[in-house]
């Protein structure tokens, strides 16, 4: 097998990109390939595996997003980043286009040859203040739910958390994870907001499981929970995540992710363990 693949990243968060327009892989398919190929150590490795397919309404393209687990996610906004260069890149599209997902259209912008701009998908579901039991304590969080079906964030405060070992918080992330009063799971969102504004941000992803470098609608829902509570300014939000920094612009409900791409490698995946039918 010679599987055409690029490899990106956006802030560290690290994708399998292919064209499935040209190789017509079927959901289980691309499932599969997402198991493997986005394991460490012994494939490619990543956090996500997108595909990208024939548009399905009024966008330029549809895209598909399978975990590490084999899981299909509602939407990536990292992804959506790198997807928006690539599909600018082998001309897809151009410098503005609609990128159709599960979750809703993701309008995406070119700002420079590595810059990109996406809007997300806007809230739809704000819990603020919740009161959540877990390790035999209290912890209060916000729950926002991006899109349509919604993709679920808890947004957690963690005083100095740019100084905490990730095996500190990382029982305390997985039981948020399985919180049995989301039936969906959610993504944890641990954020600390600094003194001169900027916020602090740390992710452990549902499908990945475990701790990420960037979450793009992770990133966005702490924003928007932080803006709504009066807690920041709006324009931009900066936050500081493991792979680098993110901006995010929230006006009202509208929510854009800017940040940088890295094309980091083009070829095959020539994974002789791999097996697609």
């Amino acid at each position: 097998m010679k599987l055409p693949f690029v490899k990106m990243q956006g802030a560290g968060n690290d994708f399998i990109v292919i064209n499935n327009i040209e190789l017509g892989y079927t959901g289980a398919e691309l499932s599969a390939l997402a198991k493997q190929a986005c394991t460490r150590k012994v494939s490619v490795g990543a956090d996500t595996l997108i595909a990208i397919e024939p548009a399905k309404a009024d966008g330029d393209f549809y895209t598909r997003y399978y975990n590490a687990d084999g899981s299909e996610a509602e939407m990536c906004g990292n992804g959506a980043r790198c997807i928006a260069r690539f599909a600018y890149e082998t001309k897809l599209a151009g410098a503005e286009m609609v990128i159709e997902t599960i979750a809703g259209n993701v309008p995406a912008k070119r700002l420079d040859q590595r810059t990109y701009q996406v809007q997300l998908n806007s809230p739809t579901t704000f819990k603020p203040e919740l009161k959540l039991q877990v390790e035999g304590r209290e912890l209060t969080a916000d729950y926002v739910e991006l899109g349509d079906p919604g993709i679920p964030h808890l947004v957690v405060p963690y005083p100095d958390l740019a100084m905490t070992d990730l095996e500190t918080i990382f029982e305390l992330a997985r039981k948020l994870r399985h919180y049995s009063e989301f039936p969906k799971g959610a993504n944890v969102n641990f954020y600390d907001l600094l003194a001169d504004g900027s916020v602090v941000e740390r992710t452990y992803e549902r499908g990945v499981e475990d701790f990420t470098l960037a979450c793009g609608t992770g990133t966005g829902s702490v924003s928007y929970a932080l803006v709504k509570k009066g807690l920041v300014k709006p324009d931009p939000v900066v936050v500081e995540v493991l792979g680098g920094e993110l901006q995010v612009k929230v006006d009202g409900e509208k929510l854009l992710l800017i940040g940088d791409t890295n094309l980091v490698v083009e070829g095959f995946i020539t994974d002789e363990n791999l097996e697609l039918h």
